[in-house]
Formats: structure tokens, sequence, C-alpha cells
């Protein structure tokens, strides 16, 4: 069973994402979107969103573009990256999609821009609940040295293996149904370099939800008008620690959903010195393939 949700016109290193053309299309789709039947990720009668900086737990045929800006320590003080970043996963067989990433960055202090490094990944969804709205996946991501601009990317490699979770409260008691659209999910796994005398990290990171829709079509029906009754605010928090040294941000923001992508905005807060001087942004533009073009490119490569 897949639920419903209404459309109405509307909008790791973090993922990253493509194309002019798709994204018009893509756009044009949302908002003639009449519901969300098929998302790619879906435990009973919840649908995890494809959220900015921490990985969701289900996999799909989808891409991703996102623009973000922050202010971050450099070499030489304070310096502002802006990033331009696209993602297109591939589905293999329902349960095993294959990812290509990369990433343009422009930073100032000093001035330099270019490609950061491209990297490709394996991600298998291991487990669905929809009882109890689980879901678990496993995946591997290889970020591969030398490809990008010298001036930008690393020359060494970084691999990462991630587990990922999400866990909806649609089976909390009746006392307690006003809790029921939240979601949690999580990611957590090590970053290791193939560099010699290159830092491993640890990369690991939660997100606290509250669906609109799931309210709407589940608990109770408010009422809510567009744009209120699609969105999902939300709360991503990424962290990395490596030598000793947490770094990471708290992500207050908002994602607008329906059946064929979303649309997504949040602050980047630095949650010390390390991350960052000033409030940043990530701004997302996400498609649905498997709902948009479900008989063609959107369809898996193997069933």
């Amino acid at each position: 069973m897949f639920p419903t949700l209404p459309c109405r016109s509307a909008f790791d290193a973090p993922a990253r994402r493509r194309g002019a053309y798709a994204l018009t299309l893509a756009l044009a789709c949302l908002a003639l979107a009449p519901h969300l039947a098929h998302a790619h990720a879906i435990a009973g009668d919840r649908v995890f969103p494809a959220t900015l900086s921490v990985d969701d737990p289900g996999v799909g045929d989808e891409a991703d573009l996102q623009f973000g800006h922050q202010r971050v320590p450099g070499d030489a003080g304070d310096q502002s990256v802006n990033t331009f970043d696209f993602e297109y996963d591939k589905l293999i067989t329902p349960r095993l999609a294959f990812s290509v990433d990369g990433g343009y960055v422009m930073q100032d202090n000093p001035t330099a821009h270019g490609f950061d490094n491209f990297g490709v990944g394996l991600k298998y969804l291991l487990y669905v609940n929809d009882a109890h709205e689980f879901m678990t996946s496993v995946g591997v991501d290889a970020d591969i040295g030398g490809t990008g601009s010298r001036a930008i990317a690393d020359n060494f490699s970084t691999i990462s293996p991630t587990i990922y979770a999400g866990k909806g409260m649609g089976d909390l008691p009746d006392a307690l149904a006003w809790l029921r659209p939240i979601a949690i999910t999580g990611e957590a796994g090590p970053a290791l370099t193939t560099g010699g005398g290159q830092p491993n990290a640890f990369n690991y990171g939660f997100t606290f939800q509250y669906s609109l829709p799931y309210l709407q079509q589940h608990v109770h029906d408010l009422g809510l008008p567009q744009p209120l009754s699609n969105l999902i605010p939300l709360v991503e928090v990424p962290l990395s620690r490596s030598q000793g040294q947490t770094t990471g941000t708290v992500n207050p923001g908002f994602i607008w959903m329906n059946r064929y992508g979303q649309l997504g905005i949040e602050a980047q807060i630095p949650i010390n010195r390390a991350s960052g001087s000033h409030v940043g942004i990530l701004v997302q533009t996400h498609i649905f393939f498997d709902d948009v073009a479900p008989h063609s490119i959107g369809k898996p490569l193997f069933q």
C-alpha cells in the first residue's frame, strides 16, 4: 500500500546532482503532479523524503541538484565557499542502486574554482518493516582522487561504507497520535582515505522530521492549505570526527514534496568554530524518475 499526498502547485560531503533540461522538465512535473503514490523510500504509510545533508534510508531512480553557501575556516583565514552539486541514482534492481555524483566549487581567500572529485556508489535496501515504518540500507561510496580540478580536489581517493536507517512513529498508541507524524533517520560509517598520511574520519548524522502530509492523511485532516499541506519541517545534523575533532552543522529547514519530486531549503548552523563562522544555506531540487517515467528511464535495469 502506498500513501497518497495531494499535490497542489508549489520547490557528504553532501549528496550531489544534474542538467538544465532535466531540471526544467522536473519543475513542470512538480507543478502539475496530483499525488504522491510511489515515492522511493516508503515503509507502510511513511514516506521518507530525500533529505539534503544526511542520506535517507531508501533506494530509488532519481536525480538531485543542490546549491550550498558556507563561510568556513581556511589556511589563510575564513573563506566563502559556494557549491553546485549533482547526483544521479540508477536502480539496478528494485533494491540495488548505482550512483554517480560530482560538484563545482567556487571559493575565495585564496580564490579558486573548479570541479571537486567525482564519485560513484552502490546502495542496497536491506529490510523494510511496513507495520513499524522501519527501513534500513547499506552502501559504499568512493570519491575518486584526481578526477577533479587540482585547485579544488584531493589527489587521493576516499572510500565510505555506510549504514542507513529510518523509523517513523506511526505505530504509537492513540493517546500519542499527534506524535505519529514524527520520523527519525540516520547514517554512520568511516571515510577511509587512500593517501599516505591522510587522516581518516568517521561520518555520522541524523534527522528529525514532522510530516504535515502524514498528519493530514493518517492522523487528523486540519484542512491545511498549500503549500503547508505538503511540507515536512525537519532538522538535520551531519557530523564528522577526525583527529580528535568533531565538526558539523545543525540544519533546520523544510521540504516540499509531491509524487514526482521535492524542493528543500535549510540553514547550516556550525556547531563550533572549526565547522564555520557564519550560518550557511543549502537549497535542493530532487526528481523521482521512478515516478516521472516508471516504464522508461525510471525502470530498474533488472526486475
